[in-house]
C-alpha cells in the first residue's frame, strides 16, 4: 500500500505535479474508507492552509483566506471498487460493488484486499468447462469470486472480514509525455486540480473552501454535508468524467474528447447547472484562450447535485477532466486537460475576487 513519504509535491512536468497525482491515484479510498487519500492531501496542503480539518462524515476541508465572499471547490476522494460480502467453504470471497462498475471488466482482474493490500484475483470458471453457448456471456458479479489463496472459510474470514474493501491492483504510470494511466482518476484528477488551484490562489476578498468529499460514488453524501455546513455563495465541483473517444463510437456518443480541455456540464442526472455560472466559466475560457468543451453526456450525477439543494440553494456547476475507461481498473487522462482545468479554476477565483461575478 501507499507510503506517505512517497509524496514529493515538488516534482512537476508539463505543468502537472506527477508525484502528487501518482500518490493520489495509488492511494486507496473506497466510499467510507477514504483515509489514505485524505492523508495524502493533508500532507500536500497543510502548510499552505489557513485552516485544515476533517469533519464528522470524513470530508477534508481546507480554508484559505478570510474574505467576505465564500467560494467552495469540491472534488471527491472516493473511488469505485468492491467490498467483501460473503465466503465460499473453500476460502473464496464473495463481494458487492461499491459504486457503478461495468461487470465486463471484472473477471481475471488482480485486486488488493483490505488496508494490508492482500493480493487476489477475481476468478470465474475456466472457459473450457462452460457450455459453448455461455462462453461469450457477461458473468454477473454475484457469480464471481475473489481468490486470495485461502484454503477454508475460517482462513478467508480471518484475512478479510465482512466489509473489507477491495481495490484494483493498478499502479500509476505515464504512458507518454501527455497521457497518464492509473486507477481512480475519477476523481483523483479533480483532487489534484483543486489542490493546485488552492496552492496557487492569491486573492483579497475570498474565503476559498476546498472540500475533498467522501461517498460521492454512492450518492454525493459528503458534499451535501459540507455545503450545508460551509454555506458558500457559489460552488464548483471538479470531477473526472467519461471519454469514449475510441474506435467504434460515434462522435455524439463520446461524451468528451481527451486533449480538448476540461468539460463543462450543461446538466446531468442530478442537476441542471446554474446557467449564469456555467456561462461565466465559458466566457472566461474563451477570453483567455483556455481549451474547453461541453460534456455531451447528460446522465449520471456529481457532487453539484448534492450541493445546490442546500440551505436556500447554492449556485453550482460541474467542470470535469475527460478520462477514458472510468469506473474500471485503469483510466487514462491527458495532462493538457489537467493543466487547462487548473487554469480555468484559477481564472474563476480571480474573477469572483474582482467582483466580476456577483455572489
Amino acid at each position: 500500500m501507499l507510503r506517505l513519504d512517497e509524496v514529493k509535491t515538488g516534482s512537476t512536468g508539463a505543468g502537472v505535479d506527477f508525484d502528487l497525482l501518482a500518490a493520489l491515484s495509488n492511494a486507496c479510498g473506497l466510499a467510507g474508507d477514504e483515509d489514505e487519500v485524505r492523508q495524502v492531501l493533508r500532507q500536500a496542503l497543510a502548510s499552505d492552509a489557513c485552516e485544515i480539518y476533517t469533519d464528522t462524515i470524513g470530508n477534508l476541508i481546507v480554508r484559505k483566506g478570510n474574505g467576505p465572499v465564500r467560494v467552495m471547490l469540491c472534488a471527491h476522494m472516493d473511488e469505485v471498487g468492491l467490498m467483501v460480502a460473503g465466503y465460499d467453504d473453500n476460502g473464496f470471497l464473495r463481494f458487492k460493488e461499491s459504486g457503478g462498475i461495468d461487470p465486463r471488466v471484472l473477471p481475471g482482474r488482480a485486486v488488493r484486499v483490505g488496508r494490508a493490500g492482500v493480493p487476489g484475483v477475481i476468478g470465474l470458471p475456466a472457459g473450457h468447462s462452460l457450455d459453448p453457448a455461455d462462453r461469450d456471456k457477461v458473468v454477473p458479479p454475484k457469480e464471481l469470486l475473489i481468490d486470495i489463496g485461502a484454503r477454508s472459510r475460517d482462513e478467508a474470514v480471518a484475512v478479510a472480514p465482512p466489509g473489507t474493501p477491495v481495490y484494483f491492483a493498478t499502479r500509476f504510470e505515464r504512458l507518454s509525455d501527455k497521457i497518464v494511466k492509473g486507477k481512480a482518476l475519477d476523481d483523483r484528477v479533480g483532487c489534484l486540480v483543486v489542490a493546485r488551484a488552492l496552492l496557487e490562489a492569491d486573492f483579497r476578498d475570498l474565503t476559498l473552501l476546498a472540500v475533498f468529499s467522501v461517498q460521492e460514488e454512492v450518492g454525493f453524501r459528503g458534499a451535501q454535508v459540507a455545503a450545508f455546513h460551509l454555506a458558500p455563495g457559489l460552488a464548483l465541483a471538479v470531477d473526472g468524467t467519461s471519454s469514449s473517444d475510441v474506435p467504434g463510437v460515434e462522435p455524439p456518443d463520446t461524451s468528451t474528447h481527451l486533449g480538448e480541455g476540461p468539460a463543462i456540464s450543461l446538466l446531468d442526472g442530478s442537476i441542471v447547472m446554474h446557467a449564469k455560472l456555467r456561462e461565466h466559466l465559458v466566457a472566461l475560457a474563451e477570453r483567455h484562450g483556455v481549451p474547453h468543451q461541453y460534456r455531451r453526456l447528460t446522465t449520471a450525477g456529481t457532487d453539484s447535485g448534492g450541493i445546490f439543494l442546500q440551505r436556500t440553494g447554492i449556485p453550482s456547476c460541474t467542470m470535469a477532466v475527460p478520462c477514458r475507461y472510468i469506473h474500471g481498473p485503469s483510466s487514462l487522462a491527458n495532462t493538457d486537460d489537467i493543466v487547462a482545468a487548473v487554469r480555468l479554476v484559477g481564472l474563476l477565483l480571480e474573477s469572483v475576487d474582482k467582483g466580476e461575478f456577483p455572489v
